[in-house]
C-alpha cells in the first residue's frame, strides 16, 4: 500500500516537471507555470495508471529501479502530453 503511494506520487510530481518542461519547449501551448503544473500532474497520474493498465511498464508498485524509472517516464511523458493538448485547447478557444 505504501509503495503505490509512493508509485503514484513519483508520477504526479514527474507529471509537474514534464508538463512544465513541455511548456518551456513549446512557448504557444504553455499555460503558465501554475496551469502547466496542475495538467502535468494530471496528465502524470493518468499517464501512470494507463500504461500500467497496459502493462508496458513493470510498475508492481515496488521501490526498484525498474518500477521507479517506469513511475517517472510515464509520469512526464503523460504530463508533457495533456499540457500540450490543454494548450491546444485553450488557443481553439482563443481563436474562436
Amino acid at each position: 500500500m505504501v509503495t503505490d503511494i509512493v508509485s503514484l506520487l513519483i508520477s504526479l510530481i514527474s507529471g509537474a516537471v514534464g508538463g512544465n518542461v513541455a511548456g518551456a519547449v513549446l512557448k504557444d501551448q504553455s499555460l503558465g507555470a501554475l496551469g502547466n503544473s496542475i495538467a502535468g500532474i494530471l496528465g502524470g497520474g493518468i499517464g501512470g495508471v494507463i500504461l500500467q493498465a497496459l502493462g508496458l511498464y513493470g510498475g508492481g508498485g515496488g521501490l526498484d529501479f525498474g518500477s521507479l524509472l517506469g513511475n517517472i517516464v510515464s509520469g512526464g511523458v503523460g504530463g508533457g502530453i495533456l499540457m500540450f493538448l490543454f494548450g491546444l485547447l485553450k488557443d481553439a478557444m482563443v481563436k474562436a
